[in-house]
């Protein structure tokens, strides 16, 4: 497992754990001193020996640090915003299969309504989510999920990418494998679109392929807005090897 402090936590040759992890360590893993810890801070990771523990901080002394190698691909999944559970489900499985981050999207057929105060307590909930899933799988940094975008702002967003993928479910000729076949290589910044419960309206779908997005079914099969990312996901990161 993988654990996440601030660079300023850094200091010397000591790195101090203030965070909601100390009583995970002392309390769930009963780790103790002289046990060894994995610590990500910025773009390095440390292996870190336990040297002091008090009620609010853990001290570690660095053993040994690593770099991180920059990531070949980020992949961006604007994902229409659907009900509490599907998002959180979205968010622990796209953080397993490597996903850099996840965009809420208010769309025409969303079933669920939030004001700005429902806002920042999803989001609080959505980043401790990602935040778990990210150390249990062993990543090397936490998936982004910091904003919930309106349609039109989502469309701004999509202009800074490499490749736009839409799901679309009345597309019948553009597979996605078929377009990351034809992926160039040196590609960096990808971008999916993926509806909500209701799927996405049509007249949506046709402002998005307007930016240039390509416009791909994922099969035979309707996916659910819930396995959508997480299929997508996986091939994407099965074909391009990332």
């Amino acid at each position: 497992m993988n654990f996440f402090v601030d660079k300023e936590n850094v200091k010397d040759n000591f790195i101090y754990i203030d965070n909601s992890d100390v009583n995970h360590i002392k309390n769930v893993l009963r780790k103790t001193i002289g046990d060894i810890l994995d610590i990500v801070s910025d773009d390095i990771k440390y292996r870190a020996e336990i040297s002091e523990i008090s009620q609010d901080v853990i001290k570690c002394n660095i053993l040994d640090s690593l770099k991180i190698e920059n990531r070949e691909i980020n992949l961006t999944i604007f994902q229409g915003l659907a009900k509490a559970d599907k998002i959180e489900y979205i968010i622990q499985k796209c953080t397993e299969l490597g996903v850099y981050e996840i965009v809420p999207t208010e769309m025409k057929r969303c079933v669920v309504k939030l004001d700005e105060k429902d806002r920042v307590k999803k989001l609080d909930r959505w980043k401790k989510i990602a935040e778990v899933a990210s150390k249990q799988s062993l990543r090397n940094d936490i998936l982004k999920v910091d904003k919930i975008l309106p349609f039109q702002d989502m469309l701004e967003e999509l202009k800074k990418y490499d490749l736009v993928i839409l799901a679309y479910e009345k597309e019948k000729d553009t597979s996605l494998k078929n377009v990351l076949k034809n992926v160039d290589k040196n590609i960096f910044n990808i971008a999916v679109v993926i509806g909500p419960e209701g799927g996405i309206d049509e007249s949506e779908a046709v402002e998005i392929t307007k930016l240039g997005a390509k416009s791909v079914t994922l099969g035979k099969r309707i996916l659910r807005t819930e396995t959508a990312p997480v299929a997508i996901s996986a091939m994407i990161m099965y074909e391009l090897e990332y």
